[in-house]
């Protein structure tokens, strides 16, 4: 019997490089698939996933043997990747250098994943600055200005 209990979840944001409007509706689906993968292959799962056309939320359950910092670079560096070869590519495809990251109970998982599923929705009304500043400071986390933007 296994004698480690864990259940990590985490809500994960970031946003294209310089918030360009990059992620196109035609391929925004395969995207967000081959994203899933990539969590498995390193050890995790992806509970939803959603977005905007410069910036994606994930809710991810997480081992206890995996950093999570790793698993965030390789999703961002193999979907960059991916995107990039795809045919159709008009621009070159990254991802902003930081991301955001915040623990999740088990509790509340069900209404972040519905708050990931309503993106659209949400971002009539708010903006991804004004999101991204209310998640920090839900969250209780010191941010500089000069850092969301980029």
């Amino acid at each position: 019997m296994a004698t480690t209990f864990s259940n990590l979840l985490y809500h994960l944001v970031f946003s294209t490089k310089n918030r360009q409007l990059s992620i196109r509706t035609d391929f925004r689906e395969p995207l967000y698939e081959y994203m899933g993968g990539i969590l498995r292959a390193e050890g995790g799962i992806l509970l939803e996933i959603g977005g905007m056309p410069d910036h994606v939320h994930l809710l991810a359950k997480m081992k206890t043997d995996v950093a999570v910092s790793l698993v965030v670079k390789q999703v961002k560096a193999k979907s960059s990747k991916w995107l990039n070869e795809r045919p159709g590519a008009l621009e070159r495809f990254e991802w902003q250098a930081g991301y955001g990251i915040f623990s999740v109970s088990a509790s509340l998982a069900d209404k972040v994943r519905t708050y990931i599923q309503s993106q659209e929705e949400h971002h009539r009304r708010v903006s991804f600055r004004d999101e991204l500043i209310s998640l920090l400071e839900r969250n209780g986390i010191p941010y500089d200005e000069r850092y969301l933007l980029g």
